[in-house]
């Protein structure tokens, strides 16, 4: 039951993009067309899994180790930055169409507040390896969702006549603040 909670309020309660506002910079960029936004949330739940799951393994038993954990953001950065481009090489051989339709965000995922935070927030939280990565996992299956939810608003926008003033990014923008406030509807369901 635990889990469960947890697991819901990672997701709905928490959202890390619409409660937390942690990858934006993605959620905004990536959420134009169905396909695209998956594979993003898809490449974001597998990198940031293996992310926590390492720097869980090296904050406890090299930064803790060695009173080094003043580093720990440097450390962070590299381990991320060397599973993206794992994520980037995989999907260039694999999934070309995927790795194109990414461009430029790809790469950004080493850079993605939302993957480094979760690195970061499962260790203030004291969370051990197995929490940790579930945790991670919920988390960021929250930011596919808001990415999916955001790029349906966006499809169906892109067929709808729209005010010139408020086609683009500033449309995206006033949607991520209403959906960010029907995201606020469950903070009540978790205490």
């Amino acid at each position: 039951m635990e889990y469960f909670l947890m697991f819901i309020g990672a997701v709905f309660v928490n959202n890390i993009v619409l409660a937390q506002f942690l990858g934006l910079c993605p959620f905004i960029g990536c959420s134009k067309e169905k396909s695209v936004s998956i594979g993003m949330g898809a490449a974001v739940v597998f990198v940031s899994v293996l992310a926590t799951a390492i720097t869980w393994l090296v904050q406890k038993y090299v930064l803790d180790a060695l009173d080094l954990g003043y580093l720990q953001t440097i450390f962070f950065i590299l381990i991320i930055a060397a599973l993206v481009q794992f994520v980037e090489m995989f999907l260039k051989k694999v999934i070309p169409p995927l790795y194109k339709s990414l461009g430029i965000f790809l790469p950004l995922i080493t850079t993605n507040c939302c993957v480094l935070g979760l690195a970061i927030l499962v260790q203030r939280e004291s969370f051990d390896l197995g929490t940790a990565v579930f945790y991670s996992f919920a988390a960021s299956v929250g930011f596919l969702l808001a990415l999916v939810l955001m790029a349906g608003i966006r499809e169906r926008f892109a067929v709808c006549p729209v005010p010139r003033a408020l086609q683009g990014t500033s449309l995206g923008l006033i949607m991520a603040g209403l959906m960010s406030l029907c995201f606020m509807a469950f903070k009540g369901m978790i205490q």
